[in-house]
């Protein structure tokens, strides 16, 4: 038996048209899951879907704000009707607005926590139950190093992701007694469309985080397929509350002494 195999599963990967959840749900695709997927409007539903058949997978995609509880109920009623019950939940949907504190209005600040710590609330709530009929049950969500470090202008994204870390601990031992796992997928700086200006030959953040990693490089989304699977079979049925970071070594190092 294949401990890693995905086959027969259904994942729920929200806001996975492109990017790193994109990169997860093709990850588990190969592995042997049936991919569903959430944005927030039709376009960007039609690309993913366009984007996963180009790669040969037959994704499923729905229309849904991961802020709006009545969407994301009424959606999940849908897969499970439409799909079957969800075996896999990724929270992927996210935001990240750089503004420096004092910049930042209250209302900049409640929409990072509303997408990135509201949401994955609101969809976990939405699939639980059907995993605990099911007798069990996989959650994932997409940390960051900013769960347990804090850099300038990101005040909300750190503050939201440090309560992902918690609720996924939360999680993990209210429902572990249902044979439900929920973990964090904590990335590293990944080489994304997002990050490409950074990336510039001569950039200086480019140069700071080569310099502050180990590996001396960027990630990349396939860098984070292997430990979602993980995260997602039956080899990690005993791990639980956990957030395994792929970040190259970051969260390890002091760094380099400057000469």
């Amino acid at each position: 038996m294949n401990q890693f195999e995905l086959n027969g599963k259904i994942a729920l990967v929200t806001g996975a048209s492109y990017g790193i959840g994109y990169a997860i749900a093709t990850g588990f695709a190969k592995a042997g899951a049936t991919i569903v997927f959430n944005d927030i409007n039709q376009d960007m539903v039609d690309k993913g879907i366009a984007n996963y058949a180009a790669d040969g997978i037959k994704a499923h995609g729905y229309v849904a704000d991961v802020t709006n509880e009545d969407q994301i109920n009424a959606m999940v009623a849908q897969v499970e009707k439409e799909v079957g019950v969800i075996d896999i939940l990724v929270n992927n949907a996210g935001i990240i607005k750089r503004i420096p504190m004092i910049e930042m209005t209250a209302a900049e600040f409640r929409q990072v926590i509303d997408i990135d710590l509201n949401g994955p609330f609101i969809v976990s709530k939405a699939v639980i139950p059907g995993m605990i009929k099911k007798g069990k049950g996989k959650i994932i969500n997409i940390c960051s190093m900013m769960s347990e470090l804090g850099r300038e202008t990101v005040s909300a994204y750190a503050a939201a992701k440090g309560g992902l870390k918690m609720l996924t601990k939360n999680i993990a031992s209210e429902y572990g007694e249902f044979n439900i796992q929920c973990n964090g997928l904590g990335p590293g700086y990944i080489a994304t469309p997002q990050t490409a200006p950074l990336r510039t030959e001569g950039h200086p953040f480019n140069s700071f985080i080569i310099a502050k990693t180990p590996a001396a490089r960027w990630g990349t989304p396939e860098d984070l397929m292997g430990p979602a699977i993980f995260l997602a079979s039956e080899a990690s049925d005993f791990v639980n509350g956990h957030v395994l970071y792929v970040d190259g070594g970051i969260l390890a190092y002091i760094g380099k002494q400057p000469k």
